[in-house]
């Protein structure tokens, strides 16, 4: 009987504790192979080189080089390896760097580790892998289809939104005024009204103080 290739495995986090027990579980499941860790992504690309992996797990949250700009990297000088990002935060701004970066999954730290593990075989059998918290946020009618045997990437709900809207969005995070964003933009304050039902109306939050905290949460204000 011929015995199928190990899926072979490299994280990159900087919580020892998470890796390890990742290393553990991957140990339990036959067909995995652990490969290698790093604790930041700025050595991904030789590692990647070195230990041949099929299937990257990559924080989002590390010190050293951007997590984003580091996939985008590894796709370019590595492309047989898919990369699943990992987070213990679910931001419509994350899942959108990740997909246009070009993961193939996305999961939350705290997802059970038979999830992270069905993930892996998903992913390097080909298919995209994202946690229930990640899909929960997003607009599957607004997803990407791939050439991928015609899959889909996710689309989180800030894709709905136009630029302006976006633009507006940030403004009203920062606590700008009606009267304060259409002097801004150069618009009246019922062209500025119309775009915030506009909003309101495309993420589903029909009250404008929970409006600016979504825009606080989701680190627009800083975009």
């Amino acid at each position: 009987m011929q015995t199928r290739t190990p899926i072979r495995v490299f994280c990159v986090d900087d919580h020892a504790f998470l890796i390890d027990g990742l290393q553990s579980r991957l140990a339990i499941a036959r067909d995995m192979e652990f490969v290698g860790r790093l604790s930041t992504a700025e050595d991904l690309i030789a590692e990647c080189k070195r230990t041949r992996p099929d299937v990257v797990l990559l924080d989002i949250e590390m010190p050293g080089p951007d997590p984003f700009e580091a996939l985008e990297d590894l796709r370019r000088q590595c492309p047989e390896v898919r990369t699943i990002m990992l987070s213990a935060y679910v931001r419509d701004h994350y899942i959108d760097a990740a997909v246009n970066a070009g993961a193939w999954g996305y999961l939350c730290k705290d997802d059970d580790p038979d999830a992270i593990i069905a993930a892996i075989r998903d992913v390097a059998g080909g298919a995209f892998a994202f946690g229930p918290n990640v899909m929960g946020r997003c607009n599957m009618s607004k997803a990407k289809t791939t050439g991928n045997g015609g899959m889909k990437q996710p689309a989180s709900k800030i894709q709905a939104l136009t630029a302006r809207e976006q633009q507006i969005l940030r403004m009203i995070g920062k606590g700008m005024s009606r009267a304060e964003i259409a002097k801004t933009l150069h618009r009246s304050p019922k062209t500025v009204d119309a775009h915030r039902a506009a909003i309101m109306e495309k993420m589903d939050i029909h009250d404008r103080v929970e409006l600016a905290l979504y825009a606080v949460r989701e680190g627009l204000v800083e975009a």
